[in-house]
Order: structure tokens, then C-alpha cells, then sequence
């Protein structure tokens, strides 16, 4: 069959799901994840621009983080337990990484396939900026261990206390003042946050 097939393929990321080896309330998938993600990039590097003084890109950061792990639908969401386990599989992981990054990007026109290598395969991007898409990632596994544990599923307290370790660990300025901000907020039920 004649046709690009790259957005064909990048809607495939609903099939996806994260957290494969915990017992999860409600199943997250990859596409749900990216969204949110790419919400709180965009927020970091607004909280980055008028709190801290910085010129960072909202857009672009949303933009990557979008796209941030696509390249799952070819290489599956391998747990982060296992994937950092050990330098030899990090590295194997990585290389699988970037040529199933490199199979999507072959997947569009050529006229396209520069902008997509960019999302795909961010090398040249601000490094503060990769940082808080990083950060971003992370406060995404946060928030869904916080909405696990609100539904009384304990599976999520290990998780939970190792992405708090590791974000007040590196702590960036923006991801202090959104963890003071906004968290709280997925501690309380909807007619709690009074909207």
C-alpha cells in the first residue's frame, strides 16, 4: 500500500501501556503519558521564564515531550528498574532507542523527516531545557503514583518515595515551585479543587 504511515503508526502509542510490572487501578498508556508530560514542560518553562528569570521555549519543550517516548511503539515500555539496571542494558536500550527512532523518522516524506529527526532525536536542544522535560517525565510517574495511592492501591509507595527522592534530589527551581504549586491539587477529589 502506497503512503506514508508515520502518523498511522504514532496512533498506535494507546496500546502502549506503562507500568507493566505493577498491579495499576487504571492502566496508563504512552499517548496519555506524553500528553501530560508535554503539559508540564510547557508549565516548567513558563514557571522557568517568569519565576526564574529564564528564556527557555514553552512550545518546543511541548513539542519534545510529545514526542518523548514514540519510540515505544516499536520497542515496548521496558520498566525502569530493568532499563537502569545495569550500564549494558541502558546502552543496549538506548541504541534500540535510536534506530527505532530512526525507522519512524524513514516512515515520512522526505520534505518532513528533518523536523521529525529533531523531536525524535533532540541532540542539539538547550540542555536546561531537556532537563525539565526529564523533570517533567518524572513528575508524570509522580502523579500517577499519587492518583494510584488515592485509590488505595499501595503497589505505588516505593515508586512514589524514589521519583520524590530523585526530584528533590536534582532539584530545579521550576520543578520546586510547581511540586508547591500544583501537587497538592492531586491530593483532593474534583469538588475538592472547587473549580
Amino acid at each position: 500500500m502506497e503512503g506514508y504511515h508515520f502518523f498511522a503508526v504514532m496512533s498506535r502509542m494507546k496500546y502502549i501501556n506503562r507500568w507493566s510490572l505493577m498491579n495499576n487501578m487504571r492502566t496508563e498508556n504512552i499517548s496519555e503519558h506524553s500528553l501530560t508530560v508535554a503539559m508540564i514542560a510547557h508549565a516548567l518553562c513558563i514557571i522557568g521564564n517568569r519565576q526564574c528569570g529564564k528564556k527557555l521555549d514553552p512550545d518546543r519543550a511541548a513539542t519534545v515531550a510529545l514526542f518523548h517516548d514514540c519510540t515505544e511503539i516499536l520497542t515496548g515500555d521496558l520498566p525502569t528498574p530493568i532499563k537502569y539496571s545495569s550500564k549494558t542494558l541502558r546502552n543496549a536500550y538506548s541504541e534500540l532507542e535510536q534506530e527505532a527512532a530512526e525507522r519512524l523518522v524513514s516512515s515520512l516524506p522526505v520534505y518532513m523527516q528533518d523536523v521529525y529527526k529533531k523531536l525524535l532525536c533532540p541532540e542539539n536542544e538547550d540542555e536546561y531545557m531537556m532537563k525539565l522535560i526529564k523533570a517533567a517525565d518524572k513528575l508524570s510517574a509522580l502523579i500517577k503514583c499519587i492518583e494510584e495511592q488515592q485509590v488505595g492501591n499501595n503497589e505505588f509507595t516505593k515508586a512514589k518515595l524514589e521519583i520524590t527522592k530523585y526530584l528533590t534530589d536534582n532539584a530545579l527551581p521550576e520543578v520546586t515551585i510547581f511540586m508547591r504549586d500544583f501537587l497538592p491539587s492531586y491530593y483532593l477529589s474534583l469538588d475538592e479543587q472547587d473549580i
